[in-house]
C-alpha cells in the first residue's frame, strides 16, 4: 500500500497546548520505518504549516482561531482529496481534532467527483458534535463532526466545498463517554449512529464492532479518525483531554485489527497527541502501535 504521511502541527482547536508537537512525537516513535517494515511503501509529505496562537487574536470567543483552522483545514482538503485522485492511501496525523474538518472534505470531495458514498468511523472519548450556539469553551476541536455534517458555522462547513460532507447515517461514533448537552441534541436530532463505553462493556468490543460495519454496510468509502482520548489514560496518558474510563490496550487494538481485516477502509487519521503531558513518549508509541495493528501487524 502506497500510504501518504501528513502532518498537521495544530493546536488553536485546542484548550490547552502541546497537541501541535503530536506529528513528531508520532514520527519519533518511527511509525514510518515500521510500516516500511511491514512491506507498505511510506511517503511523508511533511507537514502543513500552521501559524502559532501567539501570531493571532482571537476575534470570536465561540470559535476561537476560526481564520487559521479554516486555511489550515483548507490546505490539508486539497492534499488528502490530491492523495486520493493518486490511489495513495492519506494517513493524518494531528495536531487537534479540527483538523478533521479539513480531512474530511478532501475525502468527501473525492468520493462526490467518483459518484462514491462515503462513511466515518469516530473513535473518540467525545462527541465533537458542538457548533458556535452549544459549545462551552469556543475550542474548535469540539466542532469537527458538526462540521462534516452540516452543522454551525458556514466557515466550517463549507471547507472544501459548500455541501455536507457525509449522511448521518453513515457516521458511527465509538468509546463515547463525555458528551455535552448540545452534542447529545444534536446527535439525536440528526440520527448518527453511537455506541458508548457502556455499550462496549455490555457486549463487549468485538460485538460493537460488527454492528457497526453492519450500519456502514452500505457505503463505499470508508474513514476512520481515531482521537487517542477514545483510550483509557493509564494506557495513553499523554491526550489533548484525558477521560477516565477509556478503551482499554486490546479493546484499542481490536478495533484496528478489526478494520483491517474488513479492508475496506481507504483513509486513517490519528489526533490529540499531547507531549506535554506524557510519559517518555508512551503515548506517541501507542498511537503507533495502533497504527500498525491498522495496517496489518498481528500477533501471529
Amino acid at each position: 500500500m502506497n500510504i501518504h504521511l501528513i502532518g498537521v502541527p495544530m493546536d488553536l482547536g485546542a484548550g490547552r497546548r502541546g497537541v501541535d508537537m503530536g506529528p513528531s512525537a508520532i514520527r519519533i516513535a518511527g511509525v514510518a520505518e515500521k510500516l516500511q517494515r511491514l512491506g507498505h511503501t511510506v511517503i511523508d509529505e511533511g507537514d502543513i504549516v500552521v501559524k502559532p496562537p501567539e501570531q493571532q487574536k482571537i476575534r470570536n470567543e465561540k470559535l476561537r482561531y476560526l481564520t487559521e483552522i479554516v486555511r489550515a483545514c483548507t490546505i490539508l482538503s486539497a492534499k488528502v482529496e490530491k492523495i486520493l485522485e493518486g490511489s495513495g492511501f492519506p494517513l493524518v496525523i494531528g495536531g487537534d481534532h479540527s483538523i478533521a474538518i479539513g480531512t474530511t472534505a478532501g475525502i468527501a470531495s473525492y468520493a462526490v467527483s467518483h459518484h462514491k458514498r462515503p462513511g466515518i468511523i469516530w473513535i473518540d472519548a467525545h462527541g465533537d458534535m458542538n457548533t458556535e450556539s452549544t459549545t462551552p469553551s469556543g475550542n474548535i476541536h469540539g466542532m469537527p463532526l458538526a462540521a462534516s455534517l452540516g452543522l454551525g458555522a458556514i466557515e466550517l462547513t463549507s471547507v472544501g466545498g459548500d455541501f455536507r460532507k457525509v449522511d448521518p447515517k453513515d457516521v458511527v461514533l465509538i468509546a463515547i463517554r463525555d458528551l455535552d448537552d448540545g452534542e447529545r441534541d444534536n446527535i439525536r436530532k440528526l440520527g448518527v449512529n453511537i455506541f458508548t463505553m457502556e455499550q462496549i462493556d455490555k457486549y463487549g468490543m468485538a460485538v460493537v464492532m460488527d454492528k457497526a460495519l453492519r450500519k456502514l454496510s452500505k457505503v463505499d468509502f470508508l474513514h476512520v479518525s481515531l482521537d487517542l482520548d477514545a483510550v483509557d489514560p493509564s494506557v495513553a496518558p499523554g491526550v489533548g483531554t484525558p477521560v477516565k474510563g477509556g478503551l482499554d490496550y486490546r479493546e484499542a487494538h481490536l478495533i484496528m485489527e478489526t478494520l483491517f481485516e474488513h479492508g475496506k477502509v481507504n483513509s486513517l487519521e490519528v489526533v490529540e497527541v499531547n507531549p506535554i503531558l506524557d510519559s517518555h513518549n508512551q503515548s506517541a508509541e501507542f498511537a503507533s502501535e495502533l497504527i500498525l495493528s491498522f495496517f496489518g501487524k498481528r500477533i501471529f
